[in-house]
């Protein structure tokens, strides 16, 4: 799948998404445009959905964008699957992109179909030694209700902060997006809408992978900034 990604066309297609991006034309529209003028994949078109944004987005994303020693004594509310698919999809060897507005992004698709594998409790206690090390003064998780078996990971992540001394709760509720936006204090996620509505960022999947994974399958696409 990741040979399949790489291409000549694909990195032309980048270039001329974010030109046209940059000057304000519907993305969706135009993500059709080029996809069908380089004669893109289905797989090469959403790498370019998640990983190319407008100049705008990304400074604006990067701003908000905030180091691990921020979190120390801090609220943090983290995007549950968002986060923990992330760092799954490292683990796994599955691709990954670092995005032109900094954050790395999953572009598996596997959200909404999320089973529990070996993967994931690995993932579990890499996010819970960083929060040892960051010292947050209080987490908590948020699970979508809707996806299967979403109670018992939360009960699970639960059980596991306390074992391990964190204060912090984890919930599976039917509509994260809610909690997470407007939540009072620091956010982990990489998902554009909830980072474009939130003070403060951390994207602790990123974080992980950098620093802890290093995964082989990181990709990136270069654009021009303006």
């Amino acid at each position: 799948m990741i040979s399949n990604l790489k291409s000549e066309d694909l990195q032309k297609a980048a270039s001329d998404f974010h030109y046209l991006l940059n000057h304000e034309y519907p993305r969706k529209t135009i993500l059709t445009l080029v996809g069908n003028r380089y004669g893109l994949t289905f797989d090469q078109r959403h790498l370019l959905h998640r990983g190319i944004f407008s100049e705008a987005a990304a400074k604006k994303r990067k701003r908000k964008k905030i180091s691990l020693q921020r979190l120390r004594n801090e609220k943090l509310a983290i995007d549950g699957y968002n986060v923990l698919i992330t760092v799954e999809a490292a683990l796994s060897g599955r691709p990954l992109i670092l995005s032109n507005d900094g954050f790395i992004r999953d572009i598996s698709g596997l959200s909404g179909n999320f089973k529990k594998t070996d993967e994931t409790d690995e993932a579990i206690r890499l996010i819970l030694n960083l929060l040892k090390r960051a010292k947050p003064h209080h987490t908590l998780f948020l699970f979508d209700a809707p996806i299967s078996r979403s109670g018992l990971l939360a009960n699970e992540v639960r059980e596991k902060l306390k074992n391990e001394h964190l204060s912090g709760n984890a919930m599976a509720v039917k509509v994260p997006e809610k909690v997470l936006i407007g939540f009072p204090g620091i956010v982990a996620t990489s998902d554009t809408a909830i980072i474009d509505q939130s003070q403060e960022v951390f994207d602790l999947a990123g974080y992980i992978i950098k620093n802890r994974i290093r995964p082989g399958s990181l990709l990136t696409l270069k654009v021009t900034p303006i």
